[in-house]
């Protein structure tokens, strides 16, 4: 049985509410606003949004310092933080699920800052980004299957290319009966399944006490019957322990990682495992990382039209006798001779290493198989 909400929690929760949205009043065009993705808040008179991959200047303004800095306050005790001296930047989050990450003075040295990534309220179908371009069906086909093979998948990118709204949709090829856990600094993710755990870091109080990390809460979900585990993003030494989880039976874990190239991905999570306090070799963590992650789609935003695109699918291969990653490159832009990034994303040639099972055990009998699993 759920626990009763506390009328006065309530009554001065939607007080506080009240109370955030005059304080943000100057900016409330905007995160009303449908075609905005983010909001940043540079100081008190320097307001930029971004519609469409593309960053624009707006005559938005606080009144005063005092007033950004009380909305600042008020989204901070929202998400049950504090703007405090000791912690000069927090992330939290709005009423409507919009993530914010604010850094005050003296670390932001121009004054207050604010950026507030927008949450979706329409939830992206992984046909959706088909229809956008994001995708090919051959390449749908793929991630899908890869997914429903319980493949171990890493979503590559730069910051805002879409790894996050690409980690939803691909969550679409997730068996209805599979328990998913997600863990989350900031809970962003949607999973549209029926039986989904989200769990979400807490930082300790000013006296060190309490307080979870995403590395102690994935520790925690191994123990609670996961059939797959989302980390909605890889920051830190937690890595080492999706890596060695990936290799140890609970295969079928997605996340994401700050990267330009699938093989930038690999050494990435080389270097956030060895932010562990672990002490491990270079050889054996760089051979877990190999044989842990299956599959990589590399994400990016073309910087003439600001759409963000798959444009590259890679698999890992292991290691070669130098002890590098081997990778092998299924998918990618200019293979069909249109070079640069804004070329046709198409098949190298190459089949996974997978195609053979999912043609066993994903497509029906008399299917017309895509490309890539044709033998």
């Amino acid at each position: 049985m759920s626990a009763a909400i506390d009328p006065n929690e309530q009554a001065a929760l939607q007080v506080l509410v009240r109370a955030m949205d005059r304080l943000l009043a100057p900016i409330q065009p905007f995160l009303q606003d449908s075609s905005v993705s983010e909001i940043l808040i540079n100081g008190v008179a320097d307001i930029y949004v971004e519609r469409r991959g593309k960053l624009e200047k707006t005559e938005a303004r606080f009144a005063r310092r005092d007033d950004l800095d009380a909305a600042a306050r008020s989204i901070a005790q929202y998400s049950g933080k504090r703007l405090t001296p000791e912690e000069p930047s927090i992330e939290a989050r709005l009423p409507d699920g919009s993530r914010v990450h604010i850094v005050q003075p003296p670390a932001a040295r121009s004054g207050l800052c604010i950026s507030i990534r927008r949450f979706l309220r329409e939830h992206r179908s992984i046909d959706d980004l088909v229809k956008q371009g994001s995708l090919t069906p051959e390449t749908l086909s793929l991630m899908k299957t890869a997914v429903k093979l319980h493949k171990n998948v890493i979503i590559s990118g730069g910051t805002g290319t879409g790894k996050t709204t690409m980690l939803n949709a691909l969550s679409e090829a997730f068996e209805d009966h599979e328990r998913v856990i997600v863990i989350e600094d900031t809970t962003e993710l949607q999973i549209r399944k029926h039986h989904v755990v989200y769990f979400e870091t807490t930082k300790p109080d000013r006296f060190g006490r309490g307080g979870a990390s995403i590395r102690e809460l994935f520790r925690a979900s191994l123990r609670m019957r996961p059939d797959r585990i989302i980390v909605g993003e890889c920051r830190g030494g937690e890595a080492l322990d999706m890596i060695q989880a990936m290799t140890s039976g609970h295969s079928g874990s997605l996340s994401t990682v700050h990267a330009n190239t699938p093989y930038d991905a690999l050494h990435r999570l080389e270097t956030l495992a060895l932010m562990s306090d672990v002490d491990i070799p270079l050889r054996p963590l760089r051979a877990q990382i190999a044989s842990a992650v299956n599959v990589i789609v590399q994400i990016a935003r073309l910087k003439r039209s600001g759409r963000r695109r798959v444009i590259e699918i890679s698999e890992v291969s292991g290691l070669n006798d130098a002890d590098q990653y081997v990778l092998r490159s299924l998918y990618r832009t200019g293979a069909d001779g249109q070079a640069g990034l804004d070329g046709a994303l198409a098949w190298t040639g190459e089949r996974p290493t997978f195609a053979a099972e999912a043609v066993e055990d994903v497509f029906e009998p008399g299917t017309d198989l895509p490309e890539w699993a044709r033998t």
